[in-house]
């Protein structure tokens, strides 16, 4: 195994432990600014159906009566108040997350990530647990004009010379960029998957820490 790519949002960080707080604050400042009716919910059930698709699509299907400009300004609102959930401890990695990367690391393993998450989002995650001391480099799909994670998956695989590896994710997003790159697919059963698109992974985890064993078992090398 040369390289480990990482998606972040529900297979490294917890997403689900602010997001729902994040969108809440999102549409209560979108009700004051007479963006959205008092009397709607908010549609966290439609964002964590959709989890794992780029930012853009996300706002056409929370808002598809909205203009883009109205999107574009939920969008920043909810990432200052992802950003600031962040910065005040409410998020956190999985479990095993940090011995797994370090374990990685300790065997010359090269560890990226490759996210749907805007840059400044990443940032936030990466600086508040100190993945740097684990991860080469975090690449964004706002990195590309396509917002296509397979191309992503590409860019990271073209710049290092990966010729063999994983993408571990918990998305089809995420599937496909392994298998659009040559790269073994990982699933992550975990809070935002779903089975019908794991079922199309190489291999499925339960928890962070199963992915350790399930490599050296695989003697993916």
């Amino acid at each position: 195994m040369q390289a480990i790519i990482f998606d972040m949002d529900g297979t490294l960080f917890q997403t689900d432990r602010i997001l729902e707080l994040a969108l809440d604050d999102t549409f209560e400042l979108l009700v004051e600014m007479n963006i959205w009716e008092k009397e709607k919910s908010t549609p966290i059930d439609t964002y964590r159906s959709i989890m794992g698709v780029p930012l853009p699509v996300v706002w056409e299907n929370l808002l598809p009566s909205h203009s883009l400009e109205v999107r574009n300004a939920a969008n920043q609102i909810f990432h200052e108040k992802l950003i600031n959930n962040i910065k005040n401890g409410n998020g956190a990695l999985y479990p095993k997350v940090q011995e797994t990367l370090e374990y990685f690391k300790k065997q010359n393993i090269e560890l990226y990530i490759a996210s749907n998450g805007e840059t400044p989002y990443l940032r936030a995650i990466v600086e508040q647990f100190n993945l740097t001391q684990w991860i080469t480099e975090v690449f964004s799909i706002d990195q590309m004009e396509s917002l296509d994670k397979t191309k992503l998956v590409e860019e990271i695989v073209r710049k290092y010379s990966i010729q063999h590896g994983a993408v571990v994710g918990d998305r089809l997003s995420d599937i496909k960029a392994a298998k659009g790159n040559g790269l073994m697919a990982i699933g992550c059963r975990f809070d935002f998957a779903k089975e019908e698109e794991l079922a199309q992974a190489d291999l499925v985890i339960s928890s962070f820490e199963e992915l350790k064993g399930v490599l050296v078992a695989k003697e993916v090398r």
